[in-house]
């Protein structure tokens, strides 16, 4: 009998209920706190709610989901029939979400490979999507690791922020330190490079980088087939004209996803971010 495997990822790829379901992916979500309560990193949620405590001084907690939240997963996807499993994470140079994952992974009633992608939301959620593909083609549980490892290390993510004070707060900042102190003004162009966040370009008007960040994301895809994911955070209308900017100038664009990121990575990006995913481009 050939292996079933299953692929499990967290709430920070933001792929929705529609991709999960169709992939039969099943999602752990992260939590955050705020303003005092603890809720899941699900979409859509309370942009009220998040608005109210990034305009605190407060910071805003993010938590890891507990191990115990993983084995529950690995037992319903065993107890559902997988005789493997791929759980497949944000970079654990962001979070300890993967370590968890590794922590339930030891007891879990059938074998389980943990991937660390390096990476977060469609960087993840299209890794997690190729494997999910794989694992629906038959493919055993080393093969479908290694498609989303491959995924993952293949993407490149660009994003802009409004500001850097919420990646200050939420002490993800990285390398991107050097930008800080009279710098918090600029509009800086940033990518997630090997599971940390870099600075890219340094712009001074955010309808430059905005329109820069179109140009990096076709220079990048060439001539060759590529899925693209816009992500953002209430900011639907830059995610709009950016996708049809880029529809308009990929020539061999394959998929294209816009999608809402969620609370956790939203609190540490602020309201505003806009971000490109893009990656070779593959048919169903």
């Amino acid at each position: 009998m050939s292996p079933s495997v299953a692929v499990v990822t967290d709430s920070t790829a933001y792929l929705g209920a529609e991709a999960t379901g169709r992939w039969n992916v099943t999602v752990v979500p992260v939590q955050v706190i705020l303003g005092g309560h603890e809720i899941d990193d699900v979409t859509p949620f309370d942009a009220g709610l998040l608005t109210h405590a990034l305009q605190g001084r407060s910071p805003i907690v993010t938590s890891r989901p507990s191990p115990e939240r993983f084995a529950e997963a690995y037992e319903r996807a065993a107890a559902g029939g997988a005789t493997e499993i791929v759980s497949v994470h944000l970079s654990g140079a962001l979070s300890g979400t993967v370590d968890s994952a590794r922590l339930a992974a030891r007891e879990a009633p059938v074998p389980v490979q943990v991937v660390d992608s390096r990476s977060i939301a469609m960087g993840l959620g299209l890794a997690v999507l190729a494997a999910a593909r794989a694992a629906g083609a038959g493919a055993p549980a080393a093969e479908v690791a290694a498609v989303a490892s491959r995924t993952a290390a293949a993407s490149d993510t660009v994003f802009y922020v409004d500001t850097l004070e919420y990646l200050r707060r939420g002490g993800r900042i990285g390398r991107v330190a050097n930008l800080l102190g009279s710098a918090l003004s600029i509009k800086p162009l940033l990518r997630l490079a090997d599971g940390e966040i870099t600075v890219l370009e340094k712009v001074r008007t955010a309808s430059r980088a905005l329109a820069r960040l179109e140009d990096l994301v076709v220079e990048e895809a060439g001539e060759r087939p590529v899925d693209v994911a816009v992500q953002h955070l209430m900011a639907a209308e830059r995610a709009e004209a950016l996708m049809k900017g880029l529809t308009a100038r990929l020539p061999r664009l394959v998929r294209m996803w816009v999608v809402e990121i969620g609370p956790v990575l939203g609190a540490h990006t602020g309201p505003g971010v806009l971000g490109v995913t893009i990656t070779p481009g593959a048919a169903d």
